[in-house]
Parts: structure tokens; C-alpha cells; sequence
């Protein structure tokens, strides 16, 4: 019977079994050393009461007995979101079903990188620790961590201690991707006339696809990010019975489509979310602005959607 290693010793555990090619170190030209030969990435779970989960890493690991986020080395042909959920899962067991991606966050070091994922808890979990990574799994609140960064009192992980500000930036963003259907669908010459709930569809479709793509950096001024903010589409008249998906929700106007686009906008933002209305209507845009939303044009999700 093999007996756990202890996450307080300073001498690492033995390495069983088969390792990926990605546990390996790369150093950079001025010695310094990074872990992850494809690069790194890590979880930062949101909470909404109780707020982000934080590890106190094994005295033995690289900066052991800082606290951190739950992450580790890619394995080979890992994407950097599926290498943060699967290290996360397998070392404080956070289940995937559990939490909703709301953007990944890229440090380039040129010679390796590393990617914040931040992800929003949707059902509540305990974490539990998995693996001789981990001495403890703690909540923290954001309180808290602006003063663990402050004095020192809870010993933060260089990384997260640098990069706090960006974090609790980013952790305040909550972009809300809005459609006006008709507008949309009405800007190219596809026929969609001949079958308005049609044309509707594959725009709902596409729409899905670059939900689970992500919005890039730019289109939303966080850079070196890629988003995935929830996406609603408003449709009205024979657009009306279109199927949604996982992450794009469908609101059926009951009357005026655009009437139904600022109700949204207004209730998003009364939710602490950031509207933002794509459409090229000069009208709605001005009604969109006047309800604290950001109106963008038609091209603005074309060029996302290529």
C-alpha cells in the first residue's frame, strides 16, 4: 500500500507512470525557468458569494507554500482552455459542469506563455484536493485578496500577486452580446426573404460556433483576451420559432423587435451585466445609448463571424 505524499515536504514525489512531453521546464534566455514545455495555464473560479478559489501549492513545487490558482503544464496538442479545466478538475475537483468560461487571458513571455482562464461557478461546489499538488483549497474573496497583496499576510504566488489588477479588471467585465435579428439578417443579400425563420437560423447557428470560438481581444478592449460572453438574439414576426443553443438564448419580441432590444438592454444592466447591441439601425443604437448600452454595426459581427 503506497503511502500519500506529503504536500508540506520540501522533496517532490516520485513521478509514476507515463508523463505528457509538456512536463518539462523551458529556460529563457536569462536563466529564468518556466514550467510547461507548450505552456501553461490555470482556473480562476468565480464564485459569486463566496469568491475566487485559491490553492496553497505544495512546499515542494515551483514557489511552494504561496497560494495560487489551481493550473499547471499543457499537454502536448492541449488547447490552453482545455488544459486549465482538465489541471483544475484533477487538482482541486472542479467539476467542468459546474463553471462557464467567461474569458482566457494570455501572458507571452516569448519563449513560453501562460493563460488565465476565468470561469463563472454556475452550480456550487466544494473543491477537494486530487493530487500532492495542493496543501489547501480555499475561497477567497476579492476583499480579502487585495489585502493578502497588501500585507502580505496570506504569501500570494508572484504571478497572481503581478497580476491582481488585471484580474479584478477582468473580473468586473461581464459583456452581454445582443442581436438584432432582422437588422442582421436584412444586411445581406442571401435571400433571406424568401425564408426570414430560415436565414435566422444559420445566423443563431454561427452565432453558436463562435460562442465556444470567443470573442477576440480587441472587440472588447481587454487586450491580449479572448471572451465568451452569453449571446441573446431578439427575433419578431416569421422569424419567431427559431431552436437556440447551449450559450445563445432567443427572446421573441411580442410586438417591435428593437421595442424588445432596449427591455434587454435595460434589464441587463440592472444585472450588472454590459449590453452590447449589434445592430446598424441609427435609431436603436440612439435608444441603446440613451439605456446606458454600446451599440455596434452589423459588420462589427460579421467580421467577428469570419
Amino acid at each position: 500500500m503506497s503511502v500519500p505524499h506529503d504536500p508540506r515536504s520540501a522533496i517532490p514525489p516520485a513521478l509514476g507512470g507515463t508523463r505528457d512531453p509538456g512536463d518539462a521546464w523551458v529556460v529563457a534566455a536569462d536563466g529564468t525557468k518556466y514550467w510547461g514545455r507548450f505552456g501553461a495555464a490555470g482556473l480562476v473560479a468565480v464564485d459569486p458569494t463566496r469568491g475566487v478559489l485559491l490553492q496553497h501549492r505544495a512546499t515542494w513545487s515551483h514557489h511552494g507554500g504561496t497560494w495560487g490558482i489551481p493550473g499547471g503544464a499543457l499537454h502536448q496538442g492541449e488547447t490552453a482552455l482545455t488544459g486549465a479545466l482538465r489541471e483544475a478538475h484533477e487538482e482541486a475537483g472542479v467539476p467542468l459542469s459546474a463553471i462557464r468560461p467567461r474569458l482566457t487571458w494570455v501572458a507571452d513571455m516569448g519563449v513560453w506563455s501562460y493563460t488565465t482562464v476565468i470561469a463563472d461557478v454556475t452550480t456550487p461546489f466544494e473543491p477537494a484536493i486530487g493530487d500532492a499538488e495542493s496543501i489547501a483549497l480555499e475561497w477567497v474573496s476579492v476583499e480579502e485578496l487585495s489585502l493578502d497583496r497588501a500585507t502580505g499576510r496570506r504569501p500570494l504566488h508572484p504571478a497572481l500577486e503581478a497580476g491582481t489588477h488585471g484580474l479584478f479588471e477582468a473580473m468586473n467585465r461581464r459583456p452581454h452580446i445582443v442581436i438584432d435579428a432582422a437588422n442582421v439578417v436584412g444586411s445581406t443579400l442571401d435571400g433571406w426573404w424568401k425564408d426570414r425563420q430560415g436565414a435566422t437560423q444559420r445566423l443563431v447557428d454561427s452565432l453558436a460556433h463562435l460562442s465556444v470560438r470567443g470573442l477576440a481581444a480587441e472587440s472588447l478592449n481587454f487586450p491580449g483576451s479572448t471572451w465568451f460572453p452569453p449571446i441573446s438574439v431578439v427575433t419578431e414576426g416569421k422569424a419567431r420559432g427559431v431552436r437556440g443553443h447551449a450559450e445563445v438564448n432567443i427572446v421573441e419580441a411580442p410586438g417591435e423587435g428593437d421595442d424588445a432590444v432596449v427591455e434587454l438592454v435595460t434589464a441587463l444592466r440592472a444585472q450588472g451585466e454590459e449590453p452590447l447591441v449589434v445592430t446598424s439601425d441609427r435609431e436603436l443604437q440612439t435608444r441603446v445609448h440613451a439605456a446606458d448600452g454600446v451599440a455596434r454595426s452589423v459588420r462589427w459581427i460579421q467580421d467577428q463571424l469570419s
